[in-house]
């Protein structure tokens, strides 16, 4: 006769705001010049506001998949973006994600010409997938990216 797990309230804990955070399509997304953060749906492109949810992305460890984003303006008013995808092995609290971040996107925008960076941001989704570029831009559009005053040179 085998014998069963034993009971642990931490996984049972991180796989109910694993599925919470899954269920809501949770990410975060940070524009810069302005700074700004916010947790938002990655499908919907709207905001999230309840604080469960953002206990559940914060305080439990993730795989994480991070687009960086450069969005450009050349001077005739085309607008483009230069992208990357990230996806760190391991789980990692959202706190961690810094180093792999900051690196990563400081080398995207030495890439792009100073005088056309209008903003950068990035999008970091709490789960194994990858993010299409019309979606990701369909959420840097919803959050006010491409309205950001221009970075001096």
């Amino acid at each position: 006769m085998s014998k069963r797990k034993p009971h642990s309230m931490r996984a049972r804990l991180e796989r109910s705001c694993r599925a919470l955070v899954a269920s809501n399509h949770a990410a975060v997304v940070n524009i810069d010049p302005s700074g700004q953060q916010v947790l938002v749906n990655w499908k919907n492109c709207r905001q999230i506001r309840q604080q469960q949810i953002v206990n559940a992305v914060c305080d439990i460890a993730h795989r994480w998949t991070i687009y960086l984003s450069v969005m450009c303006q050349k001077t005739d008013g085309e607008q483009y973006c230069k992208s990357i995808e990230v996806a760190p092995q391991g789980n990692y609290l959202a706190s961690h994600l810094t180093d792999v971040i900051e690196t990563t996107y400081t080398d995207l925008r030495t890439q792009c010409n100073p005088q056309h960076i209008v903003a950068a941001g990035w999008i970091a989704i709490p789960a194994d997938l990858t993010l299409e570029e019309a979606q990701a831009a369909a959420v840097f559009e919803a959050v006010g990216a491409w309205r950001q005053v221009k970075v001096a040179a």
